[in-house]
C-alpha cells in the first residue's frame, strides 16, 4: 500500500484511512457454525448465511458478496440471489479429515464497498460409512511343534477409516484349545492383535489349525471384517546329515572336459521329510574362482568340471562340501574333497628373445653374438625338458649358456653382405615328451655393409668409336662401373687420369661427370691429326676407407669426308691445276697422253677417287680412265683435227657428301719432228715430277701401311685378351681367297667394320695404293679397302 504513494501527504492520508478500516473491520467481522453430514448430496442446503450474517440479501450482487479460497472446485457455494450456502460438491469426511476425531472446515467470505471479511466454521459430521478390513484376507504362520506355550505372534490389525465411534471397537478368534487372542491398545483409537499360544502344538497330531479373526466397529449397527488365520505345524529337525565316508580323494587329468565327473558324495540324515532331506552345497568358505572350475549337484552330491583345469596354474584342489537338511533350521555337515590334477603334455615350448642385435656388420668374427634367447616349457618333468636348435642353412649356430635353458646365435663363418644381405633363423624349441610339441620363432637378421668391394667397370678396356669433326663440349660416350656394396660404399665418383704420357695435350680436353661417368670433349677431333688415343678413367667409392679401381678407355677417331681431294700433277699454280702437254700427230689409238694425279687427306671410301671428264673438245678424240686418271688417245688423228685440245677432268672422293677438285690439260698436237724434241724435255721434267711425287706417295702409304699394322695388332690383342663373352666382337675371317687381298671384321655398338687390304706377304702393290672405308646397307657395314687395287678385287668385295 505504502509503495503505491508518491508525495508524503499521501502518505499521511492513506495512513488515517487504515485507521478508519481497522476501525470498522471490528465492528463488522463476525464468525457463524454450520453442521452437515458426510455423503451429503451436491446442492444440498448448508445454512442462510446472509440471514444469519444479517446482510441484506438484495446487496449481496453490488457488494460482490464471495468466498475466498484457491481450490479450483471448491466443496461450498453462495448464492447471491437468496443469500444460502449449498454444498458444491460431494464432501467426504475421511478425504478431508482423514482420522481425526473432529472435521472442522473453516470458510472466509468477502464483501465490498464496504469491505467486510466474515468467518464461516462448517463441521462435518462422520457416518459409518466403511467396514473394517484387514492388509491381507489371509494370514500364514508356521510354527515349530517345539514352540513353547505363551510364544506370541503379532497380528496385522484391521483398518477402518470412519473416525470415533465408528472405527474397529472389538477383536475376536474361532474357539481353540492352542491359542487365544490378546488386544494391545497403540493409541489414536488403534488396537493390535496378538496371537498367543496357550497349548503345546503336536504335529502328529494336526499338521495344521485354521482360525478365523474379526474385527468389528461401533456402529448401529456395527460393521465387520475377517481374516483367515492358517497355522502350519513344522517338524523339529534334530538330527545332522552324516557323510558316508570319513575322508574324499580324486585325481583328474588337466584339460578335462567341462561335465567330466570327479567324485560323488553320499550323506543320509535319520529325519523324515524335509528334515531328512539333504542338500550338498560348497562351503562358504570356497571362493569364486574355485567355484567356477568345479560344480556340484545339489541333489546326487556329484564334483563335475565347469571350467579349466589346468596344471600349469594348480596341482592341487582342497574343496570343503557341506551336507545340509531341509529343516526349517537347517543342521549341517562339512567334508573336504581333495582333487589331485595329472598333468599333460599341453603346453609347448615358448621362446623368448632377451636381447637381439638387428644388424650384424660383415667382417663380424665367427663367435660374435648375435642374439640371447631364452626357452621356457611350463610342463613339468619330461613334459618339461626342452631341446633347442636352429636351421643348418645359414651360418649361425646355437650354444648354450651357464643358466639353464639361455643360448647364444653366434656366428659360426664369416659373412658377406654382397652375397646374402639378409638371413632369417628359425628358432626350434621341442620338448622330450613322448608325443612332443615344438613351437617356432623367426628372427631376420641383417648384415650390414662395410666397404670390401671395389668398383667394378662393366667392361675393360673400353672401346669407342668417335667420328671426327664432333661437337665441341658434346657428350661422346660414357663409361660405368659398378659397387656391389650400399649406401655410401656404393656411392661411385668418376675422374680421368692425367698423366705425362704423349696423350696428355688430348686426353687436357676430355672431361668427365663425376657422377654417371659420362665423358665429353671440349673440341672436335681431327682423324687426319689424331687416329686414336688412350687414357685411364678411375672409379671411387665413397666408403671410409675408400676403394677405387681403373679402367683403360681406348678411343678410335672415324674418318669423316671433310678433305677435297688435291690435284699433284698437273701442278697447281694460282689456284687452279693445268698443264700442257704435246703429242706427235702419228700417234695412235691408245697412246698415253699423260696422267692425272691426286690425293685425298680421307681414308677409306672418303679417299677413293673418281676421274671424270668435265669437258672436251672432242669426244672422240681422247679417254680418261676413271679409276687411275690416265689420258689416252681413241683414235689417230687426222689432218682435219684441231692441232690443241683443251680437256676439263673432275676429281671427286666417294664420301656421302662428295667433294672434288678440278685440272685443265691441254693437249698440243705437234708434227714427229717437233714432238721428239719436245718429248726430250718433257721427259728431263716429268722425271723430276715423277721423282717428287713418288717421294709424297711412298711417305703417305707408308704412314698408312704402318697405321694399318698397327691397327692389326690391337685388335688382335684385345681379342685374346677378351673373355669367351668377348671374342664374337672382333672376328677375323678371310672375305677374299685372292693373293692380294685379305679382311678383317670387328663391330662397335650397332655397326660392323671389315678392313680389307694386301696381305702381308704381297710386294706387287703399288707404291700410290690407298685404303679406304666404304658404308653398304644403310651404315650396318662399313668396309676398308684398297684403293687403287684392281677394279676385279673390288667386284668380288
Amino acid at each position: 500500500l505504502f509503495t503505491a504513494i508518491a508525495t508524503r501527504t499521501e502518505r499521511w492520508t492513506c495512513v488515517a484511512r487504515v485507521v478508519v478500516l481497522v476501525a470498522f473491520w471490528s465492528e463488522a467481522a463476525a464468525q457463524i457454525r454450520y453442521s452437515i453430514s458426510e455423503e451429503a448430496r451436491e446442492g444440498s442446503v448448508v445454512g442462510k448465511i446472509a440471514k444469519d450474517l444479517g446482510i441484506d440479501t438484495a446487496s449481496l450482487k453490488d457488494r460482490e458478496y464471495r468466498i475466498v479460497g484457491s481450490s479450483t472446485e471448491p466443496l461450498f457455494r453462495v448464492n447471491r440471489d437468496d443469500g444460502i450456502l449449498y454444498v458444491n460438491r460431494k464432501v467426504d469426511r475421511e478425504e478431508i479429515c482423514e482420522r481425526s476425531s473432529a472435521c472442522i472446515i473453516n470458510l472466509k467470505t468477502v464483501l465490498e464497498n464496504p469491505l467486510e471479511i466474515h468467518y464461516v466454521a462448517i463441521e462435518v459430521l462422520d457416518v459409518n460409512d466403511h467396514s473394517p478390513a484387514f492388509p491381507e484376507s489371509e494370514k500364514r504362520l508356521e510354527i515349530f511343534e517345539s514352540t513353547s506355550p505363551g510364544a506370541r505372534f503379532q497380528l496385522q490389525p484391521a483398518r477402518d477409516p470412519d473416525g470415533g465411534q465408528f472405527t474397529v471397537q472389538h477383536y475376536r478368534l474361532t474357539q481353540n484349545d492352542h491359542f487365544r487372542l490378546e488386544v494391545k491398545e497403540r493409541g489414536e483409537d488403534r488396537k493390535m492383535p496378538f496371537l498367543v499360544l496357550q497349548k503345546q502344538l503336536d504335529r502328529e497330531a494336526t499338521r495344521e489349525h485354521k482360525l478365523t479373526l474379526t474385527a468389528t466397529d461401533g456402529g448401529r449397527p456395527a460393521k465387520s471384517g475377517t481374516m483367515e488365520i492358517l497355522i502350519q505345524v513344522l517338524d523339529v529337525n534334530d538330527n545332522s546329515p552324516v557323510f558316508t565316508k570319513d575322508a574324499y580323494s580324486a585325481t583328474l587329468k588337466e584339460n578335462s572336459a567341462p561335465g567330466t565327473s570327479v567324485i560323488q558324495l553320499n550323506a543320509t540324515d535319520l529325519d523324515e521329510g524335509a528334515n531328512g532331506e539333504i542338500i550338498y552345497s560348497f562351503g562358504p568358505e570356497v571362493d569364486i574362482d574355485l567355484r567356477k572350475l568345479f560344480s556340484i549337484d545339489p541333489r546326487t552330491g556329484e564334483i563335475k568340471v565347469t571350467g579349466l583345469i589346468d596344471f600349469e596354474v594348480k596341482d592341487r584342489y582342497e574343496i570343503d562340501i557341506k551336507a545340509s537338511d531341509k529343516g526349517p533350521v537347517p543342521l549341517a555337515t562339512e567334508k573336504s574333497v581333495i582333487i589331485t590334477v595329472v598333468d599333460l603334455n599341453d603346453n609347448a615350448p615358448e621362446i623368448e628373445v632377451t636381447s637381439f642385435s638387428k644388424a650384424i656388420p660383415e667382417d663380424s668374427k665367427p663367435g660374435t653374438t648375435v642374439a640371447l634367447i631364452s626357452v621356457n616349457d611350463n610342463d613339468s618333468g619330461v613334459n618339461g625338458k626342452v631341446i633347442c636348435y636352429i636351421s643348418e642353412d645359414v651360418p649361425f649356430i646355437l650354444t648354450p649358456t651357464l643358466q639353464d635353458n639361455m643360448y647364444c646365435i653366434v656366428t659360426k663363418s664369416l659373412l658377406d653382405r654382397e652375397h646374402q644381405s639378409k638371413y632369417d633363423v628359425m628358432i626350434t624349441a621341442k620338448d622330450a615328451a613322448e608325443r612332443p610339441l615344438s613351437s617356432h620363432r623367426t628372427i631376420s637378421v641383417t648384415v650390414s655393409d662395410v666397404n670390401d668391394n671395389s668398383p667394378a667397370f662393366s667392361t675393360s678396356p673400353y672401346n669407342f668409336y668417335v667420328p671426327e669433326n664432333n661437337a665441341a663440349g658434346a657428350s661422346l660416350f660414357s663409361v660405368s662401373a659398378r659397387d656391389c656394396d650400399e649406401s655410401d660404399n656404393a656411392l661411385i665418383s668418376y675422374k680421368i687420369v692425367r698423366n705425362g704420357d704423349e696423350h696428355k695435350k688430348i686426353v687436357s680436353f676430355l672431361n668427365i661427370n663425376s657422377e654417371n661417368g659420362e665423358i665429353l670433349a671440349l673440341k672436335s677431333f681431327d682423324f687426319e691429326t689424331v687416329k686414336t688415343f688412350q687414357f685411364q678413367v678411375v672409379a671411387t667409392d665413397a666408403g671410409t676407407p675408400s676403394l677405387s679401381s681403373n679402367a683403360t678407355v681406348n678411343v678410335f677417331i672415324l674418318d669423316q669426308n671433310d678433305n677435297a681431294p688435291v690435284i699433284l700433277y698437273p701442278v697447281s699454280s694460282n689456284g687452279s691445276a693445268e698443264g700442257v702437254e704435246e703429242i706427235p700427230r702419228n700417234v695412235n689409238a691408245g697412246h698415253l697422253v699423260t696422267k692425272v694425279r691426286a690425293y685425298d687427306a680421307d681414308i677409306g671410301y672418303n679417299g677413293w677417287l673418281l676421274f671424270s671428264l668435265q669437258e672436251v673438245t672432242d669426244h672422240s678424240l681422247f679417254g680418261l680412265d676413271r679409276y687411275t686418271g690416265q689420258i689416252r688417245t681413241l683414235r689417230s688423228f687426222t689432218e682435219t683435227d684441231e692441232a690443241e685440245h683443251k680437256l676439263i677432268i673432275l676429281v671427286k672422293d666417294n664420301g656421302n657428301v662428295s667433294l672434288s677438285a678440278t685440272a685443265t690439260v691441254t693437249v698440243k698436237v705437234v708434227e714427229p719432228k717437233e714432238a721428239f724434241a719436245a718429248s726430250d724435255v718433257k721427259s728431263f721434267a716429268e722425271d723430276d715430277d715423277d721423282s717428287n711425287v713418288t717421294f709424297y706417295l711412298m711417305i703417305t702409304l707408308g704412314s698408312v701401311s704402318v697405321l694399318f699394322i698397327i691397327s692389326i695388332i690391337v685388335l688382335i690383342a684385345m681379342q685374346c685378351s677378351k673373355s669367351t663373352d668377348y671374342t664374337s666382337k672382333y672376328l677375323q675371317e678371310t672375305n677374299y681367297d685372292g693373293t692380294l687381298c685379305h679382311s678383317i671384321q670387328y663391330r662397335s655398338g650397332d655397326k660392323r667394320y671389315m678392313l680389307v687390304g694386301p696381305r702381308m706377304n704381297t710386294s706387287g702393290m703399288n707404291a700410290h695404293d690407298r685404303w679406304d672405308t666404304v658404308s653398304c646397307d644403310k651404315n650396318i657395314l662399313k668396309i676398308l679397302i684398297c684403293t687403287t687395287c684392281d677394279i676385279g678385287l673390288y667386284n668380288n668385295i
